[in-house]
């Protein structure tokens, strides 16, 4: 059997980023690990060579283009292949559109839209020519709801991503789109948003477990947890009129 290569992960020093690096490198991938706080990166890094793998890391702010093209140079480099990417690095913010700053508003269209599609152009073509190789993309529940430019953003991710599994299955390159409910991670915390509790929350090693048995059967789309299939399903009976209604008096 050939050894599994190389996996970079995006975000990949906290929650479900963080845990793909801890399960990718159980299933014996060398690891690229991506995200904007150094001092974090060298210490996950020196967790995760203690398993034997080879931990590299880029300290990158993908809101930047001059970071991000590092980023994309490596995915394509042909001497150091790339077999699997995982773009989880995440953004989001409190309140209203309107309200925020539309420089903020750029910076979060750069994380979720902007870097997904350009790390994932740069993999793609390398992993197409090898006839083998995947993405995973971190998406969300919230891509089914018309809230705000997070879901609209997370809708792009899921688009984007159902159409390359199927254009690139025939060339030997399986792209899973995953998309989470409320995680247990610091995502909220970062957004100034209070985490819940109760059945709706999951945990990281779930939601990462998941992902990568969808990803192994080769499957498009992974929602993981019954209750946000459920959901899911829901939102595709219900007209958009009355989701957008519901969504509204869920904001007053």
């Amino acid at each position: 059997m050939s050894p599994p290569g190389t996996a970079l992960v995006t975000g990949a020093t906290a929650g479900i980023g963080l845990e793909f690096a801890h399960q990718l490198a159980r299933r014996g991938h060398d690891l690229v690990l991506v995200a904007r706080d150094r001092v974090r990166l060298d210490q996950v890094a020196a967790e995760l060579g203690g398993t034997g793998r080879t931990v590299e890391v880029i300290a990158a702010d993908l809101t930047d283009r001059a970071q991000l093209a590092r980023v994309e140079e490596r995915l394509a480099d042909p001497d150091r292949p790339v077999d699997v990417l995982v773009n989880n690095a995440g953004f989001g913010l409190k309140g209203r559109f309107g309200d925020h700053g539309v420089d903020d508003e750029q910076q979060m269209l750069d994380v979720l839209v902007v870097a997904v599609m350009r790390l994932s152009h740069a993999a793609l073509r390398g992993q197409a020519a090898r006839g083998r190789g995947g993405i995973i993309n971190v998406s969300s529940v919230a891509a089914y709801f018309p809230r705000g430019t997070y879901g609209a953003a997370k809708a792009w991710v899921n688009q984007f991503g159902l159409w390359a599994a199927a254009e690139y299955r025939s060339r030997g390159v399986i792209v899973t789109t995953v998309c989470p409910g409320f995680t247990k991670t610091e995502f909220h915390q970062r957004m100034g948003v209070r985490r819940g509790s109760g059945f709706l929350w999951l945990e990281p090693a779930f939601v990462v477990e998941r992902a990568l048995a969808d990803f192994d059967r080769g499957r498009a789309l992974s929602i993981p947890g019954r209750q946000y299939r459920a959901i899911v399903a829901a939102t595709r009976l219900v007209p958009s009129r009355a989701l957008q209604t519901y969504q509204s008096i869920g904001r007053r």
